[in-house]
């Protein structure tokens, strides 16, 4: 398949009809989302940089105040575990990492962490995939995720994850923020928001053991985001998490924001064909009681900038 029909065919499984990636018979619940009560359980963007849509995304959902509190600290969980360039998309953009970082400096967070478990090495994969240098120009700090001495036992009541060893930024911070890539993957079918978290853990090889579409499920346990921002400016659609080659990789310039990290997740799936209920780790999280799957019962805000 030539490049220009691969990029034609992978548009049209999130964008086709104009509805970005929402399920049939949505629009009317778009409108209740503009004119209701409140603000929306999910905004949904495409059309500008990843820190443009952040900027009206956030702002959709009431501001990054409603999240952050002057004085309070908070930690931004992106991807970043791969030593590669931001047009190979494995790694969140970060640009995207700089400016959720500012806004929360903005609100008066009193510090701004940035950490993940990267999987290539860790110095490599922070300056290769420029959130290294995003993150200090920002006004944060990355956070050493390279030491079990970074983590604690947390006892989970998961139905195969009874316990983790989590990273003490997720412990010790007031607010979480999960801002991963939208990419295939592999083992867990897709990586969107709740995958991410799988970066936050050291243990994380007793996921494949005792079942990995459980444990991504499990660790909301431990601690669910109060915020997700999923980057699908480019998405990796195939031989995920890390692709491969260009082929592999679809501009689809979108972006979804949510406080529900089973909605965001829902949402985003829908972007690389995939139904919400059709993803193991979606599914059990939201029979959990983690969020919402059925988008149809959201109240969504839907931006073309």
């Amino acid at each position: 398949m030539e490049r220009r029909e691969f990029l034609k065919k992978s548009l049209t499984l999130g964008l086709g009809a104009g509805v970005l990636f929402l399920p049939k018979g949505l629009r009317g619940g778009v409108k209740r989302a503009l004119a209701g009560e409140g603000y929306p359980d999910l905004v949904a963007l495409k059309g500008a940089s990843p820190e443009a849509m952040f900027d009206r995304g956030i702002a959709a959902l009431g501001g990054i105040g409603r999240f952050v509190k002057p004085g309070q600290t908070v930690v931004i969980k992106p991807n970043m575990s791969w030593d590669t360039p931001l047009d190979g998309a494995a790694n969140t953009s970060p640009a995207l990492v700089a400016r959720v970082i500012k806004h929360c400096l903005d609100a008066g967070a009193s510090r701004v962490r940035v950490v993940d478990h990267s999987i290539e090495y860790w110095e490599n994969s922070l300056s290769g995939s420029g959130i290294g240098a995003a993150v200090k120009s920002a006004g944060g700090v990355y956070a050493p995720s390279e030491d079990a001495k970074y983590y604690q036992k947390v006892d989970l009541k998961g139905s195969v994850l009874k316990s983790a060893q989590v990273h003490e930024t997720l412990l010790e911070s007031d607010v979480l923020i999960s801002v991963p890539v939208l990419k295939h993957h592999g083992g867990a079918g897709v990586s969107i928001a709740m995958k991410n978290l799988m970066g936050c853990v050291w243990n994380r090889r007793e996921y494949h053991a005792k079942g990995l579409q459980n444990c991504i499920a499990d660790f909301l346990y431990a601690r669910k985001p109060d915020l997700s921002v999923v980057d699908a400016y480019r998405v990796i659609t195939r031989h995920g998490p890390r692709g491969g080659s260009p082929d592999d990789v679809a501009e689809l310039r979108a972006q979804i924001l949510s406080p529900d990290i089973v909605a965001a997740d829902s949402a985003a799936a829908r972007l690389l064909g995939r139904e919400p209920a059709d993803v193991p780790h979606i599914r059990l999280a939201a029979e959990a009681g983690f969020g919402q799957i059925d988008l149809t019962k959201l109240k969504i805000e839907r931006l073309v900038l």
